[in-house]
C-alpha cells in the first residue's frame, strides 16, 4: 500500500465548510459533521454527513454496522488506543475485492471532519493491514492548509516520517512518530506551540481529539438486563447489562433527570408507570448474573464483585404492585435502556472523555447499532423524539442504525442517510 491516495484530501478548501456552521467560534462544541469510508469493508469513496441525530438507513448488508464501527475505532484512536486494540481483526476491515500490491499489502482508508472553534478540520487515515498492521499515512488539514501529514519511508522501522506546519523560520518540523498511534493525538505532547503556524497545528489536533474521544457505543441485550447484578461502580456498560446497578445511583443523584426517564417510559411501556427503580436483593440472587473475570482483573477485584449487594430493576405500577424487569419484553427493555443513555450523560456511562477540557464544551456522541430493534412503531416514535430533544440541547448527539427510516423521513432535527448494498 502506498499513500498517494491521500494527497487529494486537502488541496482546496472543501465545499463543506461552507455547511458546516460558519467561521470559527469559541462557544462551539467540536464535533464530527461527516464521516468518511474512502475504503473500508464494504464501502468505497463514501462519506456521511452527520447531524445532531442521525440515522444510516438501509437493509442487511448495506453497511451500517461497519460505518459505525469505523466512527468508534477514529474515536478510540483519538483517545490514545493502539491500532491492535482497536482492531483486532484488520482483514475484517479491508474492502473484499481489494488486490494486494507489489509488496503484498492491503490495507483501509477512514476520516472524518470536525467543525468546532478551530473551523472545519479533516482527518484522514490510511492504515495497512497486511502483511502487518501499522498506519502508513495520515493527514490532518483545514481551509487548505496541510498541518499534519504523515508517511511510511522505511517498512523495516516501527515509525512513519511526520511533518507538521510550522510557518516560523522552516515552514515544517519533521519527526518520526509511531507507526501504531495516531498522530494527530500525539501533536499536544510534541508541538511546542511557540510560533502562528504551531498554535493552529495545536488547536486543529487538540479538537480534534475532543470531538471523537467522548463516544458511547450502545447496543443493550436484554437477556442479560433481567438479572439482577453487583453494585459496583454505576457507570453503565455498552449492552447496558447493568441497567438496575445505574438505577441504583441516578435516582438519588438527579430527580429531575429521574423525573424525565420515568415521563419516557410511562410512554413507552405498556399499563401503568409511576416510577422506575432498582431495589436491593439478597446476594444469592444476584449471583447468577454476576460476570466472569475481566481481562487483567485480580482475584480479589473478582471475589470483591461476587461479595457486593445485588440489585434489580423494577417498574413501580402504584398501589403497592412492582414489576420487575425480567418480566419485560425485548423492545421495552431495549427502549428503556436506550433512553435512560440519552438523558443521563458521560459521569453516568462507561466512556472516556477528555478530562482536562470544561464538560460545557465537550459534546457525548451516542452509537446505537439497531437502534429500532425490538421496538413497535409507539416505542420507535416516542425515542426518536426523545432524541430529537436531547441532541438540540447540544450536549449529546446520536448517530443510529436502522433498518428503515421512512417514519423518520421530513422529522424535525432527523438527518437520514441512506445505505445501499
Amino acid at each position: 500500500m502506498t499513500v498517494p491516495f491521500l494527497s487529494a484530501a486537502a488541496d482546496a478548501v472543501p465545499a463543506e465548510e461552507a455547511a458546516c456552521g460558519g467561521p470559527p467560534g469559541p462557544d462551539r462544541r467540536p464535533s464530527v459533521t461527516a464521516l468518511r469510508l474512502s475504503a473500508f469493508a464494504g464501502h468505497r469513496r463514501a462519506e456521511f454527513p452527520l447531524g445532531p441525530l442521525t440515522l444510516l438507513s438501509g437493509p442487511s448488508g448495506s453497511g451500517k454496522t461497519s460505518a459505525l464501527r469505523a466512527y468508534e475505532a477514529l474515536a478510540r484512536l483519538g483517545g490514545g488506543a493502539s491500532l491492535d486494540e482497536v482492531f483486532p481483526d484488520p482483514g475484517a476491515c479491508v474492502p473484499e475485492r481489494a488486490r494486494p500490491d507489489a509488496g503484498r499489502r492491503r490495507g483501509f482508508r477512514i476520516g472524518c471532519t470536525v467543525d468546532g472553534p478551530a473551523g472545519v478540520v479533516r482527518l484522514d487515515l490510511a492504515v495497512q493491514a497486511e502483511p502487518e498492521l501499522r498506519i502508513v499515512g495520515e493527514r490532518l488539514t483545514t481551509g487548505g492548509v496541510t498541518l499534519l501529514e504523515t508517511a511510511l519511508r522505511d517498512p523495516s522501522r516501527p515509525t512513519v516520517q511526520a511533518a507538521w506546519y510550522t510557518a516560523g523560520s522552516s515552514s515544517v518540523t519533521r519527526a518520526p512518530l509511531p507507526d501504531d498511534r495516531l498522530g494527530t493525538a500525539l501533536l499536544p505532547l510534541r508541538v511546542a506551540g511557540k510560533t502562528d503556524g504551531q498554535r493552529q497545528v495545536l488547536a486543529a489536533a487538540e479538537q480534534m481529539v475532543v470531538a471523537l474521544r467522548s463516544v458511547f457505543a450502545c447496543d443493550p441485550v436484554p437477556r442479560h438486563m433481567r438479572a439482577p447484578v453487583p453494585l459496583g461502580a454505576g457507570r453503565l456498560l455498552p449492552g447496558c447489562d447493568n441497567l438496575a446497578e445505574v438505577l441504583w445511583r441516578t435516582r438519588s443523584e438527579c430527580g429531575r433527570r429521574h423525573g424525565l426517564l420515568v415521563a419516557a417510559v410511562r410512554d413507552g411501556c405498556a399499563d401503568r408507570v409511576v416510577d422506575v427503580l432498582a431495589e436491593q436483593v439478597s446476594s444469592d440472587a444476584g449471583q447468577g448474573s454476576v460476570p466472569k473475570a475481566r481481562a487483567g482483573q485480580t482475584l480479589q477485584a473478582v471475589r470483591a464483585v461476587r461479595a457486593a449487594p445485588a440489585v434489580r430493576a423494577v417498574l413501580d405500577r402504584g398501589d403497592g404492585l412492582r414489576t420487575p424487569l425480567g418480566l419485560l419484553g425485548d423492545g421495552e427493555l431495549r427502549y428503556l435502556a436506550l433512553a435512560l443513555v440519552l438523558l443521563t450523560g458521560p459521569g453516568v456511562l462507561e466512556v472516556d472523555t477528555a478530562g482536562e477540557v470544561p464538560e460545557a464544551l465537550q459534546t457525548l456522541t451516542v452509537l446505537a447499532d439497531g437502534f429500532d430493534r425490538d421496538l413497535d412503531g409507539r416505542q420507535r416514535d416516542q425515542l426518536v423524539r426523545l432524541a430529537a430533544r436531547m441532541c438540540e440541547r447540544g450536549h449529546i448527539r446520536l448517530v443510529g442504525a436502522v433498518s428503515d427510516a421512512s417514519w423518520a423521513s421530513g422529522a424535525d432535527g432527523v438527518t437520514v442517510v441512506h445505505l445501499e448494498p
